[in-house]
């Protein structure tokens, strides 16, 4: 492949996918400019200055190798993830899974990224895509309305979106603890990363009538919501029936009320949001309520009643592209092959998930620009799944995917369920070395 003449990469963003690509180009001595319009503009979920900022929830999911996200984040650490480094410094207790301490977290990405040679941070909004110029698209789910019209323009196609909702947080001394109890599912009472807030059949009745009741936001004429399963708004949820919260972010299985020595008839599980525990988000209460609905309806749960809540609930558009047919597996637009999606954008969905998409794109851009063959990983992979998920063109109505073992080919044979994670991450690990030393990685 010849070398491809460039100045400097252009990076539009600074969300986990840019910086991804950014520590991939510096590793690989290659220039660039990321443009990051915080802080003169802010979108309608943000509010820090900082780069890397988590908005939705504070974990990265399961810390399990066996299953499919925890694979994926081993993966990402073999090639050098600057976001798994971060999640790891900036780490609190969550069980299995891993969380971090928000600010820490975008504190440490902003500071590695700063401090990288030949990168400059230029906080600008850009809002038109070269396709002449090295350019990585790492805008995230809320591209302003100018970028997404540019990357329409290149992709031939009205751009597709649906909504992602943002769970409340609340201070945790104000957290009544003569009614929650603290627990971790299946585990003894008193320990655990999770304060529970059990309720009644009568209390829970009473929450879900006032749930149902409750005004949300209204969206305008032309935004037809198209909600991702895995994020579905709490009120969404409820809609298709009194019970289903209750197997669901409600669901009451392995606690048991200290009081009564019994499982509730529902729970509402709080989580740490950061290292010092000052804080907890609602686990599982992503919502589109308004405030004072919230105000009114979320202090109906036991032990909430007075409670601080310092972040309440909001619901945000995510733009994204229809992959198949546009993309290919270096995660270049087809027909404009020095454009590079990542993140979000590119069709994934999940902080993990969108981080691994910014490294990929980062190792194509420098390979692209050094005249070497660009790489793809195999579809065994936890990378590679999503891939495969982004350059399907057998899709017929394509959505944003969270990394799951259903992404990857079929184990050669039958096995037992909770055997199945062993075997995709030992087949995906002796694909993934083999392809590091395969391609150069």
């Amino acid at each position: 492949m010849d070398k491809v003449t460039v100045d400097r990469v252009t990076i539009i963003g600074g969300g986990l996918a840019g910086c991804e690509a950014a520590w991939k180009l510096a590793a690989h001595g290659v220039e660039a400019d990321m443009y990051e319009m915080k802080p003169s503009r802010f979108s309608e979920a943000h509010s820090s200055s900082n780069l890397a900022e988590l908005v939705c929830s504070n974990s990265f999911r399961s810390n399990d190798a066996h299953s499919a996200v925890g694979m994926l984040k081993e993966e990402m650490r073999r090639l050098g993830s600057l976001v798994m480094q971060a999640a790891e410094d900036t780490q609190v207790p969550a069980g299995k899974a891993l969380a971090v301490d928000r600010d820490r977290f975008a504190e440490y990405i902003t500071a590695k990224v700063e401090s990288l040679p030949g990168i400059r941070l230029i906080r600008k909004e850009i809002d038109t895509i070269d396709p002449s110029r090295v350019t990585i698209v790492a805008a995230g789910p809320l591209a302003s309305e100018k970028l997404s019209h540019s990357l329409t323009e290149l992709v031939g196609a009205d751009h597709l979106y649906f909504y992602d909702a943002i769970a409340p947080i609340v201070m945790a001394d104000t957290v009544d603890m003569e009614k929650a109890f603290v627990q971790s599912r299946y585990g003894p009472v008193g320990e655990g990363d999770y304060v529970n807030c059990p309720m009644t059949e009568e209390e829970y009745r009473r929450f879900y009538d006032a749930l149902m009741a409750a005004d949300k936001t209204t969206l305008r004429e032309f935004e037809k919501p198209r909600f991702f399963e895995g994020c579905l708004p709490i009120e969404v949820m409820a809609e298709r029936g009194i019970q289903t919260l209750t197997f669901g972010p409600m669901k009451p299985v392995g606690l048991a009320d200290p009081r009564t020595g019994k499982q509730p008839y529902a729970v509402v599980q709080l989580r740490r949001e950061n290292r010092a525990g000052t804080l907890y988000n609602l686990v599982g209460f992503q919502t589109r309520l308004t405030r004072p609905s919230q105000d009114r309806v979320f202090r109906l749960i036991p032990g909430l009643e007075q409670a601080d809540f310092v972040r309440w609930g909001s619901v945000h558009r995510n733009t994204f592209i229809h992959g198949p047919g546009h993309l290919n597996r270096f995660l270049q637009i087809q027909d404009h092959p020095k454009v590079f999606m990542a993140g979000q954008i590119a069709g994934v969905e999940g902080y993990v998930e969108s981080a691994a998409m910014g490294i990929l794109a980062g190792e194509n851009a420098a390979r692209l620009i050094a005249g070497r063959n660009l790489t793809s990983p195999p579809n065994t992979t936890a990378l590679g799944g999503l891939v495969s998920h982004l350059t399907d063109a057998t899709s017929a109505d394509f959505q944003p995917s969270n990394v799951n073992f259903g992404l990857l080919p079929p184990l050669p044979k039958k096995m037992k369920k909770r055997e199945r994670g062993a075997h995709y991450y030992q087949r995906a690990m002796e694909d993934m070395a083999r392809w590091q030393t395969e391609d150069g990685l």
